[in-house]
């Protein structure tokens, strides 16, 4: 199995957090096997569930402080990195990825979990407590969207006309082309080894999270499998959970970038007067505020637990 770890020159300001890590494997419903870790082992537990793409070290900024009063999980979605590719190719829909996390809490012995959703993560946590609203004790949602990524990817000030199948036939493009899909995994990594190298030039004496992580996703990102991870994203435009959000009622708490171009604040915005008790807090920030104002982020998601009775510290 190939391991996906992140590299050492990542990892050597986090060691202690990667020191403690747990790894584990669960089986889905459909047999598929998936690959998951866990850090902490406090009586509550928080589901992370990643962006597409992303891993753990996504969370670096807030779970050293995290994985001391709860116990923290993360796991690589279907099709990605450490976990299997379903043996139905059109098992790769939100959906599944919901049950998949289920499957996972049912593999730690787990009834139910605060469910922190990054990105891609927050149409899966939307999922999982539309369906399975026993499993969700609460919500917090990250720089994310309700469904249908590409009616507003790149559109931070207002929505385009531009058709979606444009975005579908050139993911399509390059998962068809294996050539194409060679060009775009080496332009893919060029600008963040760029941005990492200039950082590391001018200000060797300072660690940035941001930098660090934008590198090691696009190194990641490149190494597995490249056409899954396209097709992840057609999956995300097929998806909506919007007709289900004044439905849910867990405690909600969502956080937007003010700037992020990819999932724009105002569909946080949208979120956040469907869901019943929403709290909102817009971040200076972008796509990438977890590793951009991780503090802020982590006071949020305190904030958010204590005033339900989550916090037992």
């Amino acid at each position: 199995m190939t391991s996906f770890a992140p590299s050492r020159g990542f990892v050597q300001p986090y060691e202690q957090v990667f020191a403690k890590l747990r790894r584990g494997e669960a089986q889905a419903a459909d047999g598929t096997r998936l690959h998951y870790e866990v850090v902490g082992d406090g009586p509550e537990t928080l589901l992370l569930a990643n962006g597409l793409g992303g891993r753990l070290y996504s969370w670096l900024g807030l779970i050293d402080d995290l994985s001391k009063r709860y116990r923290c999980i993360s796991w690589d979605y279907r099709g990605l990195f450490e976990s299997a590719t379903p043996a139905n190719p059109g098992a790769l829909g939100v959906p599944s990825h919901a049950a998949d996390a289920a499957a996972i809490l049912d593999a730690e012995g787990i009834a139910s979990a605060h469910a922190v959703g990054w990105s891609m993560g927050v149409q899966v946590s939307l999922e999982l407590a539309a369906r399975r609203p026993e499993r969700v004790r609460s919500l917090v949602l990250i720089n994310g969207t309700y469904g249908q990524v590409f009616s507003t990817a790149w559109q931070p000030l207002l929505r385009l006309p531009i058709p979606h199948t444009l975005w579908h036939r050139g993911m399509e493009t390059f998962i068809e082309h294996p050539p194409a899909m060679a060009v775009l995994r080496a332009v893919a990594r060029t600008p963040a080894e760029a941005a990492f190298a200039v950082r590391k030039r001018v200000m060797p004496w300072r660690t940035s999270l941001r930098t660090l992580g934008l590198r090691q996703y696009m190194r990641d990102v490149t190494l597995t499998n490249t056409a899954n991870y396209l097709r992840l994203f057609q999956e995300l435009d097929a998806h909506s959970a919007y007709h289900l959000l004044p439905t849910l009622q867990q405690p909600t708490t969502i956080i937007a970038g003010r700037y992020d171009p990819l999932t724009p604040s105002y569909q946080s915005r949208e979120m956040a007067a469907r869901i019943p008790g929403a709290e909102l807090h817009v971040l200076h920030g972008s796509h990438f505020v977890l590793m951009e104002r991780p503090e802020r982020v982590l006071g949020l998601l305190r904030d958010h637990l204590e005033k339900i009775g989550g916090d037992h510290a």
